[in-house]
């Protein structure tokens, strides 16, 4: 049975002669699942108070855009997930509406004890705008899960397409894609929980992490600080950044698995940045990466730990792998290779460049 927020009663046409009776709404029932009927934002925020009360599946209308003017609290634009709550919709939106006057994100994940779980499938959300603070579009610190979801257009101090702090994030052939960050995390931020001394885990299967910039610092399309990411069939291009164009890392632990890295710009690192950090690349191609200075295709600092297997970096400039030598198995071109103009911004006046 299908429930559909909305007030009065339901008339139904019943009996022979088709005479009309009044029948009270039939209660909600977790299990069954919610229908909010397109752009009805009371009755979303409803639903997910709902499903975090008693858990439930939330469908919203397909070709559908949900637009968000208020906040629902300070930083957020829906409720908390405190709970366990899975929204799905076919080519449906949930942003951030462009004339809004504050400034929020739409989803936030926040750490606490018990499950929080959200799960979102086949959804776009875009829009989220913190231009002093993390998570543009989605703050994760509980269970965050997208099947086939695009983030993009969100910007944010850190992490404007999705910060997870100490928390499990799954994407599963979901997008991350056109999400711009002040300083640090154009696309993802993964990263450890301090307070909580816990790490984040990012595992992507499928998708991409496209055309995200980190104006002023590291990690276009994802910075894993202190934490653990894992990629496989993974499309990580287009991503801008001074450090780490498509990937920076510091103190972390990646793997990439049948992953492609290209056509990203940095100063330094403009494939992957690695520092104070272990990298594994199976089957996997660093390619036509551009960097300012060094490692086009890596900048591996304080030669740590980057394992090629049946991997390639090759075709970037001004070199593949830098300093030489510091990638087993990674050569760098015979001839020099000019670096280009920079094409990034210059550093914004007094902007805090991580480590």
């Amino acid at each position: 049975m299908k429930i559909i927020l909305r007030s009065g009663a339901v008339t139904a046409a019943f009996g022979v002669g088709l005479s009309l009776v009044v029948l009270p709404a039939a209660p909600a029932n977790a299990t069954e699942g919610t229908h909010v009927r397109c752009n009805d934002i009371n009755g979303l925020v409803k639903a997910i108070n709902q499903a975090n009360t008693s858990g439930g599946r939330i469908t919203l209308a397909p070709h559908c855009t949900y637009t968000l003017t208020t906040a629902n609290n300070p930083d957020d634009g829906l409720p908390e997930i405190t709970g366990n709550v899975t929204i799905s919709g076919r080519e449906t939106t949930i942003r951030r509406a462009r004339n809004a006057t504050q400034d929020f994100r739409i989803f936030h994940v926040p750490p606490a004890g018990g499950a929080r779980t959200l799960t979102l499938n086949s959804l776009t959300v875009s829009g989220g705008n913190l231009p002093n603070f993390a998570g543009g579009s989605i703050w994760n610190s509980g269970t965050l899960n997208l099947n086939r979801t695009t983030i993009k257009d969100n910007r944010a101090e850190t992490s404007a397409g999705i910060h997870n702090l100490g928390g499990q994030l799954n994407l599963d052939h979901s997008t991350i894609e056109r999400n711009t960050a002040t300083l640090n995390g154009g696309g993802i931020l993964n990263g450890r929980n301090q307070i909580l001394d816990q790490p984040g885990t990012l595992t992507m299967k499928g998708g991409a992490l496209r055309n995200n910039t980190a104006l002023n610092d590291a990690g276009g399309g994802l910075e894993n600080l202190r934490s653990t990411a894992n990629l496989d069939s993974v499309a990580v291009e287009g991503n801008t950044a001074p450090r780490g164009g498509g990937i920076n890392q510091f103190a972390g632990t990646l793997h990439l698995k049948s992953t492609t890295l290209s056509n990203n710009i940095a100063v330094t690192g403009a494939g992957l940045r690695n520092a104070f950090s272990t990298a594994t690349l199976d089957r996997s191609l660093i390619t036509h990466n551009t960097a300012i200075t060094a490692g086009g295709g890596i900048f591996n600092e304080n030669s740590n730990s980057v394992t090629l297997t049946d991997s390639k970096v090759v075709r970037n400039r001004p070199d593949n792998c830098s300093p030489a030598g510091s990638v087993p198995g990674c050569t760098n071109p015979t001839r020099t290779v000019k670096p280009p103009s920079s094409q990034l911004p210059p550093p914004a006046k007094g902007s805090k460049l991580r480590k």
